[in-house]
């Protein structure tokens, strides 16, 4: 009897409450983010160059996660998405031009990344990689400068944003960007 009672008390503070999605959406946000993604790299590799893509990969990938697996999250609506990138791209590139110790510039380039998204309302976690990528990253992405911001970080959010756009709206019962609450 413990035991269960246990459980329950686990599930109801661990687990999620939403519903699993059925096979099918799962397969077409799955296939939604492959191409968002694959399109997002090819981008990325034209401007930085091979070498440099898996830096920014990583974070349009967690990107895609919540656009396309949680697009009711106010963490991936359009103005966090855009907004949280494109400013932490630009926190980052400051934060790598100013602080000459890699490991202090790449952890005050997240710190200060959230202070901007949280303050400008643009809250959105792969942000703050995108800003320590602009100080951890490699040749090709140092040499953009705050070009960096733009692209391949900005365009790269716009282009996982229409494709976000077409993917969720195509699936009865959801909306995407989420209408605005209150």
């Amino acid at each position: 009897m413990r035991g269960k009672k246990l459980w329950t008390q686990i599930e109801r503070g661990w687990l999620p409450h939403e519903q699993r999605p059925t096979l099918r959406v799962a397969l077409i946000t799955a296939l939604g983010s492959f191409v968002g993604l694959l399109v997002v790299a090819v981008i990325s590799r034209a401007v930085v160059g091979a070498e440099d893509v898996p830096y920014i990969a990583a974070y349009m990938g967690a990107a895609a996660v919540l656009m396309f697996g949680a697009p009711d999250s106010p963490l991936c609506q359009p103005w966090p998405l855009i907004g949280g990138h494109v400013l932490s791209g630009v926190v980052g590139v400051t934060c790598y031009r100013l602080i000459p110790d890699v490991m202090i510039a790449s952890v005050s380039a997240v710190a200060l990344a959230i202070l901007v998204m949280q303050l400008l309302r643009c809250l959105h976690p792969p942000g703050g990689a995108a800003a320590m990528v602009a100080v951890i990253g490699g040749p090709g992405i140092h040499a953009l400068g705050y070009g960096y911001a733009l692209v391949p970080v900005g365009l790269n959010a716009l282009v996982l944003l229409g494709i976000a756009v077409l993917i969720n709206n195509a699936i009865p019962g959801r909306r995407y960007p989420s209408p605005p609450t209150g």
